[in-house]
């Protein structure tokens, strides 16, 4: 399972020098039901990341982030592709989490539709 580190201080400490790695095609609203709020919910200072998530699976550290869409209404609405930072990690590595993500993404969404047929 893919967790989802909220705590600022330690995500900065975990995420420092992390590099991309990869991309994952799923939509903010895909990240958010999937994932909870973003650890990083604010632009960066330098306006090039809008959101990011800091996350740990299988002992590593991986970053999901937007970049230099410099809008975050664009951001949320309208990106299609996510960057996937990290460190140290091999392609099948990425690949692993992706898939993660993936299955978290699609176990959120059944619980929703699950939870609707139950109140219809």
């Amino acid at each position: 399972m893919v967790k989802v580190i909220h705590n600022e201080q330690e995500a900065l400490r975990v995420s420092n020098g992390t590099f991309r790695a990869g991309e994952i095609n799923r939509t903010y609203m895909d990240l958010v039901t999937g994932l909870g709020m973003p650890t990083f919910d604010e632009e960066s200072g330098d306006g090039k990341v809008q959101v990011e998530w800091v996350c740990r699976f299988k002992g590593n550290v991986f970053t999901i982030y937007d970049w230099k869409t410099y809008d975050r209404e664009f951001t949320e609405w309208n990106l299609q592709e996510f960057n996937i930072g990290s460190k140290g990690v091999r392609g099948y590595e990425v690949t692993e989490f992706v898939a993660a993500v993936t299955s978290q993404i699609a176990d959120s969404y059944e619980k929703i539709d699950n939870d609707i047929a139950r109140t219809i």
